[in-house]
């Protein structure tokens, strides 16, 4: 085991949200993927264009239930339903205490793969994708698309491959100053990259317009971007 920043290990090729990962998640992930809180601003935003009274959201991969709560306090007074859903165990524990004041949340432990969905108005993967196995990966955005109600959105953040080796090139440098600029040191920036492999596989935007396109979405737009990292909103 590898240290790869505030008091996380992994091993090589064997990156895990399980363990005590909930604990120190919240620091680490500030300062690994850029704009992520104002990320999460934007979607709370985001979700008065799509949230009304009877209206229900899903997270896909809510993690430690930062997102879910800012977007409940969001729409406090409304009459909403939202849903999170992850599947270690010990990050829908942290959820469920973070979100614990809003009584419209739900927190539950389950594979998004045999996730059965309720029409829903809004479904949010906030850097989630980019871990489930690109062979399940269209089957998760087909079941999102089949599941929302007409006029609903899904917003997809997602750390994105440049279209060629040259883009990519420099997106890996830009990305690698900025965790340096973050405070991580090459070992860890090294030790978090081999951990990674397997693990976490970016597509391109292109790859995953196609993916929305495939599903059935039409209407497709970034409303997020800093180098490697995108945010989408496709409307059904």
């Amino acid at each position: 085991m590898s240290n790869v920043g505030d008091a996380i290990s992994a091993a090589n090729a064997r990156w895990s949200f399980g363990g005590d990962v909930a604990e120190h998640f919240d620091r680490h992930v500030e300062r690994s993927v850029p704009l992520y809180r104002e990320g999460h601003g934007l979607v709370a935003e985001l979700s008065d264009f799509f949230l009304y009274d009877g209206a229900l959201m899903y997270e896909l991969g809510c993690s430690t239930g930062e997102l879910i709560n800012r977007v409940a306090e969001r729409n406090q007074g409304r009459r909403v339903r939202l849903l999170g859903v992850d599947i270690e165990p010990g990050m829908v524990e942290v959820a469920q205490r973070k979100c614990a004041d809003f009584p419209n949340v739900r927190i539950t432990q389950a594979d998004l793969i045999d996730l059965e969905f309720e029409p829903a108005d809004l479904v949010v993967a906030y850097y989630t994708m980019q871990f489930v196995r690109p062979r399940f990966r269209q089957q998760v955005f087909d079941r999102v698309f089949a599941a929302l109600n007409w006029g609903g959105a899904f917003l997809l953040f997602e750390k994105v491959r440049g279209p060629d080796a040259r883009f990519q090139d420099i997106m890996t440098a830009l990305y690698t100053d900025f965790k340096i600029r973050q405070g991580f040191d090459e070992a860890e920036i090294v030790n978090k990259t081999r951990s990674l492999k397997g693990i976490l596989e970016p597509f391109s935007t292109q790859g995953n317009i196609d993916l929305l396109k495939r599903a059935g979405f039409q209407d497709i737009m970034t409303v997020m971007k800093y180098a490697c990292f995108e945010g989408f909103l496709a409307i059904k």
